[in-house]
């Protein structure tokens, strides 16, 4: 018999399942302490929560038989990742549970700043019948610009099309096979910006996305755009948008989530007569709430039977000796992922992995999922991808993904290459672990060098010139960006070359600008490694 204890309020449906389970016994104990929790888990298989009950290693160290903690939602930053995977414990989650309420809540907020209704309703109660002053638009042939094409993206477009918006669509993965499935056009985030009469963003906060709709965006939006954020506080620039409302840029704004929640009280949101907000309601419905509890009770079910199970959000065990051999090269093969997600410009459809060496007598799938997760955490966020989750998220978005093996490795002992393919373009990051120095970059597309994937990195392609690199460093220190180190990489003296520059802080949109600007400069990227 499984014994389960569920330390949240949980309603009686979402675990019907596991209540009814023959083999398992459930018990429901709220608002237990840390040390209450400590003293009782030892005898349960699984622990099922939300979001009140922190689940500490301390808590994981006493649960002798824990073999599954359910989190009944998506976030999983109250449960200990590191030490739940040190133990063998398997953390799940429901992803999919909150979409469609989400997605609905978008589409309230979208018709109530399409037509004032907060405002004229506060106004009809106040006992003032005023129907002149909140004249509203349709939303039958607007353009709609949906920013972010993932599960709840992709259900606003359907609905959209039901109400006869046109549907604009952006999202790093997205290709033009899967926007002609969808009947949405594949745009541009420039694009939207200039040509939508709605927006919605449903992509996650990284530090690419953070402000992703600033002042730069407001100064050539078509005028009167309305714009929706259910998705994350912060990739709306907040005083910005404020000013284009003021400005007459923009016309109306919708925000279910804030920078910083709860809002201060002189938050300029929350007296202003053109901004709608709520307190964070996109996944507060009855049926949410129940959907992912369900989800969640299914898998642990799933995990408990030893069935296969899915929404695993840390790595599961990997035998010791594996472990033993592939450990090292894990911190390297998510680097060189997102290294190559970095070059690469477009969608991406196919990630290719090769491994050369003795890599190639072992099995390489965890360190493949490590790569994978590189890749789409670049743009979907380090806290949406992890490496039991980062292949069904690359299937989910058609990304294909090849894995080559050779023993043969002419220069190298082990060789890791991360190949990615657009429409346009192919870029390849190889790199290796060197004795006494840990992970190295060794190749860049046909280009040989020798980098440490760490920190700031600011990448070059120039002709071979002479003086190329004395412009260059005179331009960082024009901008007060420190040089650390610098490497140079041709194949033949006075063609193509790249520069790779080790910088002691982010280099700004302005030097790179500068840089492309000189003779016999073609690019400059900024590389970012954590």
């Amino acid at each position: 018999m499984f014994k389960v204890l569920v330390s949240d309020p949980i309603s009686d449906l979402g675990i019907q399942k596991l209540v009814e389970a023959t083999d398992v016994a459930v018990d429901k104990k709220p608002g237990l302490s840390e040390d209450e929790l400590i003293a009782i888990i030892g005898e349960y298989d699984a622990l099922l929560v939300r979001s009140q009950t922190r689940v500490t290693a301390r808590i994981m160290e006493a649960g002798k038989q824990l073999k599954v903690v359910g989190r009944a939602g998506v976030g999983v930053d109250n449960i200990d990742l590191e030490a739940a995977t040190q133990r063998g414990i398997i953390v799940i989650n429901a992803p999919d549970g909150n979409t469609i309420t989400t997605c609905e809540h978008t589409f309230a907020m979208m018709m109530a700043v399409a037509r004032h209704i907060p405002q004229a309703y506060l106004k009809t109660v106040g006992g003032v019948w005023d129907r002149k002053s909140f004249v509203g638009v349709e939303l039958r042939g607007k353009v709609l610009g949906v920013l972010g094409m993932g599960r709840i993206g992709s259900e606003v477009a359907k609905r959209a099309k039901a109400f006869g918006m046109d549907i604009w669509g952006y999202d790093p993965f997205m290709t033009e096979e899967r926007a002609e499935q969808l009947g949405i056009r594949l745009s541009t985030v420039d694009d939207i910006v200039r040509n939508a009469d709605f927006m919605t963003v449903h992509t996650p906060l990284t530090p690419e996305t953070r402000h992703m709709i600033g002042s730069a965006q407001f100064e050539v939006m078509k005028k009167g755009m309305r714009i929706v954020n259910c998705a994350r506080g912060g990739i709306i620039d907040e005083l910005a948008l404020v000013e284009a409302i003021d400005n007459g840029i923009v016309a109306g704004a919708a925000f279910d989530v804030f920078e910083v929640e709860p809002p201060a009280a002189d938050h300029p949101f929350l007296n202003h007569p053109k901004i709608i907000v709520t307190p964070h309601l996109g996944a507060s419905t009855v049926e949410a709430q129940e959907n992912v509890a369900i989800d969640v009770s299914e898998q642990v079910l799933n995990i408990l039977r030893d069935a296969p199970f899915s929404n695993a959000v840390n790595m599961p065990p990997i035998p010791a000796t594996l472990l033993k051999t592939l450990q090292p090269y894990f911190t390297l093969g998510e680097k060189l992922g997102s290294f190559a997600a970095q070059l690469t410009e477009g969608a991406v459809s196919e990630i290719k992995v090769s491994y050369s060496g003795e890599l190639a007598d072992v099995d390489t799938q965890p360190l493949t999922r490590y790569i994978v997760r590189g890749v789409l955490a670049h743009h979907l966020g380090r806290e949406q991808v992890n490496v039991v989750n980062s292949m069904h998220l690359a299937k989910e978005r058609s990304v294909n993904i090849i894995v080559n093996k050779t023993k043969e490795s002419r220069d190298f002992t082990n060789l890791v290459s991360v190949s990615l393919r657009t429409k346009s373009e192919e870029r390849l990051v190889a790199g290796t672990l060197l004795t006494g120095y840990g992970p190295r970059v060794v190749q860049i597309d046909k280009f040989p060098v020798d980098v440490a994937p760490e920190g700031n990195l600011v990448l070059v392609s120039h002709n071979d010139k002479p003086g190329i690199i004395g412009k260059i460093g005179t331009l960082f220190g024009n901008n007060d960006v420190n040089i650390a180190t610098m490497q140079v990489g041709r194949q033949l003296a006075g063609g193509s070359a790249i520069m790779v520059l080790t910088v002691d802080k982010a280099a700004p949109k302005e030097l790179l600008a500068e840089i492309t600007a000189l003779p016999d400069l073609n690019t400059a990227k900024e590389i970012t490694l954590y």
